[in-house]
Order: C-alpha cells, then sequence, then structure tokens
C-alpha cells in the first residue's frame, strides 16, 4: 500500500455518525484527527472520502445491504486519510433508529485490529479485488460467499473470530451476543492459518488462540 501506516490506541474508539445517504453528521476527536481532514471538511460530505482503493467493493455492498436490514456488521476496513496514508480498523455499524423504528442515520465504532488480524485479513481482501477486476462485484460475492460456506461460517463469525480478543467491558461500545464459534480452518485454500472458537463469558468475547503461518499466503488469485 501506498503512503504511510498510521495507528491508533488499543482502547481508542473511533465514533462516526452518518444521515441515511452515508453523509457524514458527527465524527469525534479520533476519527477527525486520524482522517486527516478537518471537522469542517468532514461535515456533510460522503463517509467514502475515506475510502481506500484497496478495499473490496463487496465487503462494502455486504455492509450496506446488512445495516440498511437494521442488522448490526462487523468488518475489517482500511481508510484512506487526506494526504494518502491509512489505518486499518475493526468497525462495529449498525442503524440508528428513531422512536418508531425507522431508520434515521448509521453508527459506527471503530476499535485498532490485532496485527494477526490485518496480516490475515490482507491476502482474502487481494483475491476480493482481483475477482472485482476480472468479473466485477458479483465475482466478489461469488468468492465470499463460497468461503464462508465451504467453512460453515458467516460473515461476523469469520471477522469475529480474527480478533484474538473482543472485550466487552464497559469502556467498550461492543457488545456482542454470539454464541461459541465453530474453529476456521483454511489450510484446505491455501491460507495457512487456524483459528480456535470464541468463547463468551461474562464480559468478556475472545477467541482462545490464534495460529498464523505467514508462509502459508498465497499471491492473489
Amino acid at each position: 500500500m501506498a503512503g504511510q501506516e498510521l495507528t491508533f490506541g488499543e482502547h481508542e474508539f473511533i465514533v462516526s455518525k452518518t444521515d441515511t445517504s452515508g453523509k457524514i453528521v458527527y465524527g469525534n476527536e479520533l476519527f477527525i484527527r486520524m482522517s486527516g481532514y478537518t471537522e469542517q471538511e468532514l461535515l456533510g460530505k460522503p463517509h467514502n472520502i475515506l475510502r481506500h482503493p484497496d478495499m473490496p467493493a463487496t465487503v462494502y455492498k455486504y455492509l450496506w445491504e446488512t445495516i440498511r436490514k437494521k442488522e448490526e456488521v462487523f468488518a475489517y476496513v482500511v481508510n484512506r486519510t487526506k494526504n494518502g496514508d491509512y489505518y486499518w480498523v475493526m468497525a462495529h455499524v449498525t442503524a440508528s433508529l428513531d422512536e418508531n423504528g425507522a431508520i434515521i442515520g448509521y453508527h459506527s465504532v471503530r476499535r485498532k485490529p490485532s496485527a494477526q488480524a490485518i496480516a490475515m485479513i490482507r491476502p482474502l481482501y487481494r483475491s476480493l479485488l482481483e475477482a472485482e477486476r476480472k468479473g466485477g462485484v458479483s465475482a466478489g460475492e461469488v468468492l465470499l460467499k463460497s468461503t464462508l460456506q465451504q467453512h460453515k461460517v458467516s460473515y461476523d463469525e469469520f471477522v469475529l473470530s480474527l480478533n484474538s480478543s473482543i472485550s466487552t467491558s464497559s469502556r467498550s461500545p461492543f457488545s456482542p451476543s454470539r454464541s461459541s464459534l465453530r474453529s476456521l480452518r483454511w489450510d484446505s485454500t491455501g491460507y495457512g492459518f487456524l483459528i480456535f472458537s470464541i468463547l463468551p463469558s461474562p464480559g468478556q468475547y475472545s477467541s482462545t488462540s490464534v495460529r498464523f503461518s505467514p508462509r502459508s499466503i498465497p499471491s492473489p488469485m
């Protein structure tokens, strides 16, 4: 990736809100600082002002389809700053509802992802981008769906299982309500890593362990 990779604190959270069309109506101090834009430059602009070219359209399509159904979604996202630098986030996105249950906007909270998770997600995103270049977003969707079906997991289960620890203490805005996830084994596709089950317990949501072999990561398809 071009530009310098930026990071933020493990216990810091990037927060932003948009209207129903995806235009930014609020961003916390960290959101503004990481973006490289001023608050005035961000407010009223489409949230995709931060979109990085290495982010698959397939993932964004899934994200929008999910939150428009009033369902939450978790996703690893790489954002591009005003000056061309980039930063990775583990995002939790939900619809904001009025008292009648109608969608009035969208709310996103992002935390710092683990280095292991990003090392695992990069080759998948490269493969999705290559599929999109050859056959459009529909080709990326086919690849993602077949990959998830092969391992009998949902997209959220896959995403959450990549993080070695997700705290749901009072300082964390995340509040997953998942049952134990099955293990993920990618050796059959050549990715060369194994994720064990995430086991929820009071106040915690974490995976038991992560084993990763960078030598096994394939080149983009």
